[in-house]
């Protein structure tokens, strides 16, 4: 669980994760229980990678500063968007809070692949 007084922290430093490989994290937030990340990338970064270097430092960083055995989940949901997209998305994403006192997490995000018709299995929570 990510508390909401170290969200702010924890969130500048992943954009600064970002920053220091190179991409950019237009914008990150979330809940207790997961966050969303807008990320502009370079061709030549992965994404695979570019959530691979964002994972690994800020688990670390947790650890070491506020939450001993913190660890993000094995996986991630991933999406592409189109530039039109962008005001629409960081505003959603700076809603998280207001967003999921309405719908948790679990019930909007297999909701959300319902409505885009994007498959997905009932294990996806591990």
């Amino acid at each position: 669980m990510i508390p909401a007084a170290m969200q702010s922290e924890l969130w500048s430093f992943i954009g600064g994760i970002a920053r220091q490989n190179g991409f950019k994290a237009l914008i990150v937030g979330g809940t207790e229980d997961h966050l969303h990340i807008l990320l502009s990338l370079l061709a030549t970064v992965p994404l695979a990678k570019a959530v691979q270097l964002l994972k690994g430092p800020s688990s670390r960083w947790m650890n070491e500063t506020h939450a001993k055995g913190f660890s993000w989940q094995t996986g991630y949901g991933a999406f592409t968007l189109g530039v039109s997209q962008k005001p629409h998305t960081i505003n959603y994403i700076k809603r998280q809070a207001e967003h999921h006192r309405k719908r948790s997490f679990e019930e909007g995000f297999p909701a959300f692949l319902k409505k885009h018709a994007i498959n997905y299995t009932k294990y996806m929570w591990g």
